[in-house]
């Protein structure tokens, strides 16, 4: 059995032993359009995770009888198309809860506890140098007492929930399909839940509901105090508007994991703000701990071994 996988790049070093044992395993690290075309000729299974499957790529792979996504959403996959072909599509769901739920929160408390700041007065000898035995020079809050506010309460809205609730938070949410389904926390209307919010975490899809759900008009619904983390997806927060509120103090600050276009671009207006201590970046890595692609490999693994190829 050839399974080839197009770009094994965006798991790292991360071993991909079991997927070897299943049968013969060509990786490349990334693909181009082009590129694809000709490595997927005698391929059986085929394993993407940003590699766009298209209708001219499956034409392409005459002996191809099964796709698997190296992630949860199969955006990249031309679905219709696949199943025309009788070519089922497997993805894996679960394997980053906790990896997205422990960033948004590394991000949550640097921003509440502005750790960068007092990490640099004792890096650059400014409490060396003090005389005083605290530095009390800028403000930290605590988070207890104070309400979070969560976008998209499925699994990991629902882990960074209760993690909330062990630092003493209210827990509200915003249902973004409308069916406010989780009857532990209170949902809000959206107006109504922006305005109730001290932290503001997205755990929610990429879909027509969610695309552009936080412009500039939501952002000034916030109180001046709140932060905003985004460990979803790019594309539900405008970046630009983003960018304005928190350089203008609309609102305190922002955290973001994942951007509109990624990598992110040198020229977006995130990367020339007047603020920047205001922000906290990382690059799409809060589904990519060690343990979450361990899981994932394992769970490719597992959709090939089950599947009657």
């Amino acid at each position: 059995m050839k399974i080839v996988f197009l770009d094994a790049a965006t798991l790292g070093d991360t071993s991909l032993a079991p997927v070897a044992a299943l049968g013969e395993l060509v990786t490349y690290s990334v693909s181009a359009p082009d590129e694809a075309l000709e490595r997927v000729s005698d391929a059986e299974v085929l394993i993407v995770n940003k590699v766009k499957v298209t209708r001219e790529l499956l034409d392409a792979a005459p002996k191809l009888r099964l796709i698997c996504e190296a992630a949860t959403g199969i955006n990249n996959i031309d679905a219709v198309a696949a199943a025309e072909r009788g070519i089922p599509v497997r993805n894996v769901a679960g394997y980053s809860t906790d990896s997205v739920a422990q960033l948004t929160w590394a991000h949550i408390l640097s921003l509440s506890g502005q750790a960068p700041y007092f990490d640099g007065r004792v890096k650059d000898g400014t409490y060396s140098s003090s005389g005083l035995f605290t530095d009390l020079s800028l403000n930290w809050n605590e988070l207890a007492g104070k309400t979070l506010g969560v976008i998209g309460m499925g699994a990991i809205g629902s882990k960074v929930a209760r993690i909330g609730e062990a630092f003493g938070m209210k827990v509200v949410y915003y249902s973004t399909s409308g069916t406010s389904h989780c009857k532990e926390y209170v949902s809000l209307p959206l107006r109504e839940f922006l305005a109730a919010s001290d932290v503001v975490t997205i755990h929610a899809p990429l879909n027509e509901r969610t695309e552009g759900l936080l412009g500039a008009d939501e952002l000034r619904l916030m109180k001046r105090t709140a932060v905003l983390v985004n460990t979803g997806r790019g594309g539900i927060v405008s970046e630009a508007a983003l960018a304005e509120a928190v350089d203008k103090g609309i609102i305190a600050g922002a955290a973001l994991d994942v951007f509109e276009r990624e990598p992110i671009p040198a020229g977006s207006p995130l990367l020339s703000v007047s603020h920047p201590e205001r922000f906290r970046f990382s690059p799409h890595t809060a589904w990519a701990s060690v343990e979450a692609r361990r899981r994932l490999v394992d769970a490719i693994a597992e959709n090939i071994r089950s599947f009657p190829l």
